[in-house]
Parts: C-alpha cells; structure tokens; sequence
C-alpha cells in the first residue's frame, strides 16, 4: 500500500512537473513579489467573502496563502507557491503539493489560505510542514458559518476557487514544505518590507 502510495505521487509530480506553479523567474526577488501580490489579493477576496474570516484572523498569529493547480488525468496531482506570515513580521516562503487518484479529467486552480490560533501551530507548519489527513477539510461561507468561525488545532483554513469561496473543500493529501531556494536568498531589504507590509495589513 506504501508502495502504491508513492508511485502515484511521483506520478502526480510528473504530470505537474512545474509547469503549473506560479511561473519560475531567474530573479527571487520577482517570485517573491509574485507570492505576495497572490497573497495580498487573496486576502483581500477571502475577508471579502467571510466575515467570520476577517474575526479569526484578527484574532490569529499569522496566516499563510497559496496557489496551486489540481491536474486530474485518472490521477491527480498539482502543485504551487505561497507564503507564511506571522504577525511579528516573519515571513517564509513555501511549497505546496497534491496526489491522489480520481476520475475524470481537467485542472482546477485555487487558493488556500491558513489562519493560525498559536504561535506553536504556525511554527509548526513553517519548521515541520504539514500534510492534510483524511479529516482536513476546507470550511468557509454561509453554509459552514460555524465550522468557519473558530479554529480546528489551531488552525483554520478555507479555500478559493474561480467561482468564488468554497463552502466545504477537501484539501486531503496535500503538503507543504519551506522553499529553501527563495528563502536562502531574501536580502535583508526584503525582510524590512515584509514588516513594513505587515504592518499596514494590521491597520487595516
């Protein structure tokens, strides 16, 4: 089962093979603007569509935001870019990648966005990464009102597709990962911009 396991992520990874993550660029600092623009616009969009978004991250640590494209070819695999936030103004980019078997075929593009309770729960995901289990479902909107409004572990999440903020989003067997490349070669000007735009985020 292991075994079966690991040929269909390797077999989600080369269908994906980079070519649906947010485009590479010879130049860090442009991905990195990239992720953060992608980050900043989902926000926006998602404190747009929730309310109940907007309390918890009020009340949340940090947050972090990614794009990814779903590729369902009898299996599904998908990839993207995002960012990790605290509130302190740490920020450190990351991977985030999907395997599995389904039917059907197409591609989806989406964001997920995480909100974190405690200052544990988001080093955690950044120092150690993080895997969906079986449980981890996406929740937002007025059909799952209550499930959006506090945190699960200490963590919440939802999820945004084209048409908008999903209700009830399976985002199982998905990971994330630290970018080593982009955050081995952040300058510490871009370090003093990331607190400069956290800081006009929390006056928002």
């Amino acid at each position: 089962m292991k075994f079966e396991h690991g040929i269909v992520w390797i077999l989600a990874l080369a269908i994906l093979s980079g070519a649906f993550a947010i485009p590479a660029s010879a130049d860090d600092a442009e991905d990195r603007a990239e992720i953060d623009a992608m980050a900043d616009a989902t926000m926006k969009e998602l404190f747009e569509a929730s309310s109940d978004a907007k309390t918890l991250f009020d009340k949340a640590v940090g947050y972090a935001v990614f794009s990814n494209v779903k590729v369902q070819l009898g299996i599904s695999g998908g990839g993207g870019k995002g960012v990790a936030v605290s509130k302190s103004g740490a920020r450190t980019y990351m991977k985030m990648g999907t395997g599995g078997v389904g039917l059907g075929i197409g591609a989806q593009k989406y964001q997920v966005i995480f909100l974190f309770q405690t200052e544990k729960s988001l080093e955690s995901f950044v120092d150690k990464g993080w895997q969906a289990d079986t449980s981890a479902q996406a929740a937002a909107g007025d059909a799952a009102a209550g499930a959006a409004a506090s945190f699960k572990d200490g963590i919440a999440y939802y999820q945004i597709t084209e048409k908008g903020l999903i209700a009830s989003a399976d985002i199982t067997g998905t990971k994330y990962w630290k970018d080593d490349d982009l955050n081995e070669k952040k300058s510490k000007g871009d370090k003093d911009k990331d607190e400069d735009k956290d800081k006009d985020k929390d006056e928002e």
